[in-house]
């Protein structure tokens, strides 16, 4: 290219609206091709740079840092998917700030003797916080040896989704959730879990297949506000069992099933701030079971009579 269509650097500066150091910083790390040197050995840059250099500003506009510039300017990664990489980094960011906001809400409106716990709940979290350590307690406390795509489909029902914009309630319900999964379980072993995870409990994973078809069944009912009643969910939930176990529903096995489920240990502190953090209109895994297990009652109670 002949020197009278060659830029200088303070020329290429000007055209582009920066400073002279700004199109030397970009040129020390390469994102800028010098087009040749003057004799008097002077930086030379051709009519393309300037388009460049725009390019680069747009983007460093956009927060990207400079080696991921060149990686777009070499063609090694596409610009699609560096604009979709960093609007995940921007929305966890937007999403932690958030957090961050109800959490100060949190203890800018409680009452000073709250402060003190609220802050230690808050402090144990992460921001963003994660749901993993509550798919951790599941993985811990579903009974062993069930098929992946069970246990997958169950932490999913089980693991609330977080809000992106808490209020300070939720954030409230989180901490405190996380507090409740993270703390030492009670007794050693297994212990403290339902009879059905027991060596007597029959095949968990026919059972857990089964209670998965039966929630949703009942969870239509609790939405439709209706109280617990017999029908198809009930008949779902007494057969999960009956099959697990290798028999047949039968008024004498409501009956121990009812007694069963009674003595079962419960987790109801879980599915409540599970609750709180879903809102009334989507009902938890919780609030089927118990929904299930008074229907089960109100029917051993109509044979019986």
């Amino acid at each position: 290219m002949s020197p009278e269509h060659l830029l200088s650097i303070g020329e290429l500066a000007e055209r582009a609206g920066v400073t002279v150091k700004t199109v030397r910083f970009y040129s020390d790390r390469g994102l800028l091709p010098e087009g040749a040197r003057s004799s008097g050995g002077h930086r030379r840059y051709g009519p393309e740079a300037l388009e460049r250099l725009h390019l680069i500003r747009s983007l460093r506009t956009l927060d990207l840092p400079v080696p991921e510039v060149g990686r777009v300017l070499d063609e090694e990664v596409t610009l699609e998917d560096v604009v979709a990489e960093r609007l995940r980094e921007v929305g966890s960011r937007l999403t932690a700030l958030r957090w961050q906001e109800a959490a100060l809400q949190l203890l800018q409106d409680c009452a000073p003797d709250e402060r003190s716990e609220r802050l230690r709940l808050i402090g144990s979290v992460a921001v963003p916080p994660s749901t993993a350590p509550l798919a951790r307690f599941w993985r811990r406390w579903l009974p062993p040896r069930l098929p992946a795509r069970l246990v997958s489909a169950i932490v999913e029902q089980a693991v609330p989704h977080l809000p992106e914009g808490p209020t300070p309630d939720q954030v409230l319900a989180f901490t405190r959730l996380h507090a409740f999964v993270s703390a030492p379980c009670p007794g050693k072993g297994r212990q403290g879990q339902p009879a059905a995870h027991g060596p007597d409990g029959g095949r968990p994973a026919v059972l857990y297949d089964g209670l998965r078809e039966a929630y949703g069944l009942a969870s239509k009912q609790l939405r439709a506000d209706r109280p617990p009643h017999e029908g198809e969910a009930l008949d779902c939930f007494v057969a999960a069992y009956a099959r697990s176990r290798g028999t047949r529903d039968t008024p004498d096995f409501r009956h121990r099933l009812s007694r069963l489920l009674a003595a079962d240990p419960r987790i109801d502190h879980y599915w409540k701030l599970t609750a709180e953090l879903n809102g009334p209109t989507e009902p938890t895994p919780g609030a089927t079971h118990d929904w299930l297990c008074a229907a089960l009652d109100s029917s051993t109670v109509h044979l019986t009579g």
